[in-house]
């Protein structure tokens, strides 16, 4: 049996092995994953009727962008603070900054008043953004769906709650 533990290295090249684990090591894989991920979730958003016309052809012309989903991702329904979305995300405020103007322009999210400090703003969905977040929220469930189909239920089950502890563990090593 495999031993898995923080000391065992998960893909240490074999002496002559050659590059191939430059290709193949978890990190990499993981990120091939999710951004296969994140585009099929695109893709069906941009079929959902429910989607408003115009965000669903910015999505089939791939205006839409895996950054952008970050704000679908990480905005609270009741609103953040720019800098409370940016460090949820794992993004520079001026990068949240541009994403949010390009979806106020689309008509996703608004800026209004903070009611707690007059001198900050909140970041809000607009009723087009929370047709947007559902249309998100059926294109996941699809995604994942897929997933369980073509790996099988129980491999899903194992990468998910892998994924999950890795996620969620101590990356301060």
């Amino acid at each position: 049996m495999a031993d898995f533990s923080p000391a065992a290295p998960l893909a240490t090249p074999a002496p002559g092995s050659g590059d191939r684990w430059r290709q193949t090591h978890l990190g990499r894989l993981m990120g091939s994953a999710l951004r296969r991920f994140d585009a099929r979730v695109l893709q069906l958003m941009a079929r959902n009727v429910e989607v408003p016309l115009a965000l669903s052809n910015l999505a089939a012309r791939d205006q839409v962008t895996a950054a952008h989903v970050h704000i679908t991702r990480h905005l609270a329904l009741q609103g953040d603070r720019l800098t409370d979305l940016a460090q949820r995300a794992g993004m520079t405020k001026q990068a949240m900054a541009n994403l949010v103007d390009q979806c106020e322009a689309w008509g996703l999210v608004t800026r209004q008043a903070d009611p707690l400090d007059a001198r900050a703003r909140r970041v809000c969905f607009t009723p087009t953004g929370l047709a947007w977040l559902q249309a998100f929220r059926d294109a996941v469930a699809q995604a994942e769906a897929e997933f369980r189909a073509e790996v099988g239920h129980d491999v899903a089950t194992v990468v998910a709650i892998g994924l999950e502890a890795y996620a969620g563990g101590d990356t301060g090593a």
